[in-house]
This record gives structure tokens, sequence and C-alpha cells, in this order.
């Protein structure tokens, strides 16, 4: 498998536990990576537009992570939340040679 052009590798496989997310700064931006049960990773931004809660703190619940603060929900898909608070951006993730890259 190639990678984007655009892609930047973030850090192993093997350092992400599944069902839970890690916090990568990538050219001074937060990212918040989450290795999901069927072994797919997703990406998104790492803070809350409400309160700047830390996303990757969250708990994965099917589709969509809970904030820790406030439990705003945030779609792993498309970073929309249903509360109407903001969304967050969400970036194509992979994995390439148990590296985990990220599309900017």
């Amino acid at each position: 498998m190639s990678i984007p052009v655009d892609a930047v590798p973030v850090g192993a496989l093997e350092d992400l536990t599944p069902g839970e997310g890690r916090t990568y700064v990538v050219d001074g931006k937060q990212l918040a990576v989450f290795l999901l049960g069927d072994g797919t990773v997703r990406a998104m931004d790492a803070v809350c537009p409400h309160k700047g809660g830390p996303l990757a703190d969250g708990q994965i619940d099917g589709s969509v992570v809970v904030c820790p603060l406030h439990q705003y929900t945030f779609s792993l898909d498309d970073g929309s939340c249903p509360s109407g608070i903001g969304s967050v951006r969400t970036y194509p993730a992979t994995v390439v040679d148990g590296k985990v890259t990220v599309q900017l």
C-alpha cells in the first residue's frame, strides 16, 4: 500500500490500545488517534470546541467519542456533534507497515 503524499506518520500501531485514544502533535496541531476494536484507526482534532476537553482521553461508544469533560459526543466518521456546539475536523488515517499515518 502506498502512502499518500500528504500523509504523515504519527507513531507505531503497537503504541495504541484498542478502544482508546492517544494525542499526537503534527505541525503544531494536536490530533487524537483512536484504534478501534475492529483494528481500524481514526483521527480527529484532539480538542473539544466546547471547553477544550482532551478528546483522546474520551470513551469510545460505538461510532462516537465522548468528551471526558462534559460528555458531548463527536462522530469518529465526520467529527459532527449532534448537540450543536460545533464539530471537529477528522482526518483519513491508515496503518502502513505497522505505522499509523494521518492524511492532513
